[in-house]
């Protein structure tokens, strides 16, 4: 997952957030609302989603392509096993490689001031996580997996579901950004949807494809183990 080509992408848009934050603080200073314009609209609309799909499609895809999945799956290893070892591979990519950035470029912009950068670091840190098992699974399902996830994220998440009102609320973003966004003050960070709707929409989500990549995994060979 860490190879040459998917590494220089992993590591391109976290430092291409902390460049752009660091233009935006030498021009406007330090200031919550740059912060809350560049995060809300880069970090959690463009590059959180992409580093999903880079990490949760190369937790698995690779192999499955190459069939090397099938040497995997001979072991007596249940197959949700399987999947849920490569899930916390994902997962944790994908944190370190959105969640940081977002972190660092959240005190560049803004310091400490309003709880900007925590909800934002939180927002990333959640959204993390239903990202890795949403595009894992899909996987699992087709072998143009990068693909397909790369024109959701960038379609949906950064285009649709920054701008179309009702593409909003069943957006990982937006779920994210309830979560999140408690604990930014002064309503600065704002969702469509509520905490308490945001929250059960993740772990759904998180939790379903999960299972359901489990389950396509165990189509790829007789389940004999089960």
């Amino acid at each position: 997952m860490l190879g040459r080509r998917r590494a220089l992408v992993l590591g391109s848009l976290p430092l291409l957030l902390v460049v752009i934050s660091v233009v935006v603080r030498l021009m406007a200073g330090a200031d919550p609302q740059s912060a809350v314009n560049v995060l809300g609209g880069f970090a959690l609309a463009a590059m959180v989603p992409i580093v999903g799909v880079i990490a949760g499609t190369g937790a698995i895809g690779p192999e499955i392509d190459d069939g090397s999945v099938m040497y995997l799956l001979s072991k007596p290893v249940k197959r949700r096993t399987v999947l849920l070892t490569k899930l916390v591979v994902a997962i944790a990519v994908t944190m370190v490689f959105s969640a940081v950035p977002t972190l660092v470029s959240a005190l560049i912009l803004a310091g400490t001031a309003d709880g900007v950068a925590v909800a934002y670091t939180v927002a990333a840190l959640v959204a993390s996580v239903a990202y890795a098992s949403l595009f894992l699974m899909l996987g699992t399902i087709t072998r143009h997996a990068v693909v397909v996830g790369l024109v959701y994220a960038l379609v949906w998440e950064a285009l649709l579901g920054s701008f179309v009102p009702g593409a909003r609320s069943l957006s990982v973003q937006q779920w994210a950004l309830a979560v999140g966004g408690d604990l930014a003050e002064g309503k600065l960070v704002t969702s469509e949807v509520t905490t308490v709707t945001g929250a059960v929409l993740l772990v759904v989500v998180t939790v379903l494809a999960a299972w359901y990549g489990a389950r396509r995994l165990r189509t790829l060979t007789p389940a004999t183990e089960e």
